[in-house]
């Protein structure tokens, strides 16, 4: 059997992460924020040599986009540093490393799916931090690590933004969304089940994308949540029906990080390893609507 470590197993993902490794019987170790600080060393190397893994999955990071710009040293320390301990950790110890990554990475403003393999040029702090993760990462374990990008994350644990818009539904609020930024929402249980998938398939170590297919923007997401919502509050309140977001612009919402205008990200590396890419995000969001929705004020 395989034996598992996934730190930041509070957050988003490493709760659905460890969620469906319980589902599945795995045996696995989960240490959260407070069991480990990356930005530790010997803790790491520690917690790598106690453990005995075969296979780590790195979801701890510093997500706090906009709070990266006025503090990157902090994110860095995290997305790069922690990175680079863990990396080093699973390279003395014969393990292989699954590490989360992001669509920041890129400049965001293709106008065709990034491949894997495409040119990397981050534009704000965020993303430097991260690129700077994967290249730690690539470098500790060349032929025993993946790199797995996502994007536009939301799940049933934390904040995210279908939370957000089901508050604002609940509140009788139609927002304004952005309509000009293009990307893919991705299910965290989603993105569970593709990192299972990588070790089960034995794939081949390197760069995958895993985000849902298809594209939308913010406003067309919003626009689907709100149409999910309010499918299932039409007998209970009438005038939640004909609440509707609103489409703006990004520069009608600035934000202190620059946000990508295009985030869609191809999954070429998924068919060579033989493995399904995540289906559709409008089917997603659908399947996992009554999960998120059960768990909306958590």
């Amino acid at each position: 059997m395989t034996r598992w470590l996934v730190t930041g197993a509070a957050g988003m993902l490493g709760r659905d992460l460890t969620a469906l490794l319980t589902a599945r019987g795995e045996e696995f170790t989960a240490l959260t924020r407070a069991d480990l600080d990356l930005t530790d060393a010997s803790a790491v190397t520690g917690a790598v040599s106690s453990v005995k893994p075969d296979v780590v999955v790195n979801c701890a990071a510093w997500t706090a986009v906009d709070a990266a710009e006025e503090h990157e040293a902090q994110a860095l320390a995290v997305n790069g540093h922690g990175a680079a301990n863990l990396a080093t950790a699973c390279a003395g110890a014969g393990a292989l490393l699954v590490h989360p990554s992001t669509d920041y990475v890129f400049d965001g403003r293709a106008s065709a799916p990034y491949a894997e393999g495409a040119p990397t040029a981050p534009a704000g702090a965020y993303g430097r931090t991260k690129l700077a993760g994967e290249q730690a990462v690539r470098a500790a374990l060349p032929d025993a690590s993946y790199i797995v990008r996502t994007a536009w994350l939301y799940g049933a644990h934390g904040k995210n933004f279908v939370k957000t818009m089901l508050r604002l539904a609940g509140n009788g609020t139609a927002p304004g969304v952005v309509a000009d930024q293009h990307g893919q929402p991705t299910w965290t249980a989603d993105v569970a089940a593709q990192v299972c998938a990588l070790i089960d398939k034995s794939a081949v170590p390197g760069t995958y994308h895993a985000t849902s297919s298809g594209q939308t923007t913010w406003f067309g997401f919003a626009e689907e949540i709100f149409a999910l919502y309010q499918g299932q509050s039409q007998a209970e309140d009438s005038e939640r029906v004909r609440l509707t977001p609103r489409a703006i612009s990004t520069a009608d919402y600035p934000t202190p990080a620059k946000r990508p205008a295009y985030s869609v990200l191809g999954h070429d590396a998924w068919h060579a390893a033989g493995i399904a890419p995540i289906g559709d995000w409008k089917d997603a969001l659908h399947r996992a609507f009554p999960t998120i929705l059960a768990n909306a004020g958590a």
